[in-house]
């Protein structure tokens, strides 16, 4: 895959430049370390949300513009790690049940026609489902007593 032409890094390294901030001045400004700063600048971190918002803001720009470049950098790392390949390709995709398994459905599940069921209906019925806490207390009550 062809590597990105523009990263976070470069981007940040190359806005630094034209407002002519070094990693110290701009960290300040944006409440970040200037740790974070000089890591995202050089590469060797990514940009999260909180950070694409403060640099968004800075640098008048939209939070998105640094979340893209984000996540295609992650993507193309995703792309080329041969472990996740290997995984991806034993994913089977999805198939959607056809209209005939749909009809094989059980019939607890489909309503009577003409029959609206309501939440009391929902309540009364997993009540008699042996083991729920209302057949549960239904026993304990009959020890009781």
């Amino acid at each position: 895959m062809p590597k990105a032409t523009q990263t976070p890094a470069t981007a940040l390294k190359s806005l630094m430049d034209e407002y002519q901030e070094n990693p110290f001045s701009l960290a300040k400004k944006v409440g970040l370390s200037t740790s974070a700063v000089r890591q995202i600048s050089i590469g060797e971190s990514g940009i999260t949300v909180p950070t694409a918002l403060r640099l968004a803001k800075f640098f008048g720009q939209c939070p998105s513009f640094w979340l893209d470049m984000q996540l295609q950098v992650e993507m193309d790392a995703a792309a080329s790690n041969k472990e996740l390949q290997g995984i991806l390709k034993g994913i089977q995709k999805a198939v959607k049940p056809s209209a005939a398994a749909k009809e094989k459905a059980p019939a607890k599940a489909q309503a009577k026609p003409g029959k609206k069921v309501t939440l009391a209906d929902k309540r009364k019925e997993g009540a008699k489902a042996s083991g729920s806490k209302a057949s549960q207390r239904k026993i304990a009550s009959k020890k009781v007593k």
